[in-house]
């Protein structure tokens, strides 16, 4: 014979199941840079981020020299992560401060919907 489960107890073990850690950040190796351009590039494991600055001071130049400072790889996981967290603190940002206008036609982002198809936000 089954036994009768005690609803409270089945609920609070689902809750601290799903609790989400305390998070402690470790600074101590923290290292801080500034970067005006940032490339990107992926395989299928990976998500390349370059950062660096920008040396051309000059408009209408040939060639721009652009030093390259940090390269962080992220799985694709944790980039598809810091992709939410942007577009959510941009949002926030331009609601605060007003548009950006970074000079191109910023493309359409595409989300998937419930059906699997692909749809423009």
């Amino acid at each position: 014979m089954a036994r009768p489960v005690n609803e409270a107890a089945a609920t609070e073990l689902r809750t601290e199941s799903t609790k989400t850690p305390k998070v402690r950040w470790e600074t101590s190796n923290l290292k801080s840079s500034y970067a005006n351009v940032c490339s990107v590039s992926s395989t299928r494991e990976e998500v390349i981020l370059n950062f660096g600055v920008n040396k051309a001071w000059e408009r209408g130049a040939n060639e721009v020299e652009v030093e390259l400072t940090d390269r962080l790889i992220l799985s694709p996981f944790a980039a598809k992560r810091m992709l939410l967290n942007l577009d959510a603190l941009m949002r926030e940002y331009e609601k605060r401060y007003g548009a950006l206008d970074i000079g191109v036609a910023q493309p359409a982002v595409a989300r998937a919907d419930g059906d699997g198809q692909a749809q423009p936000s």
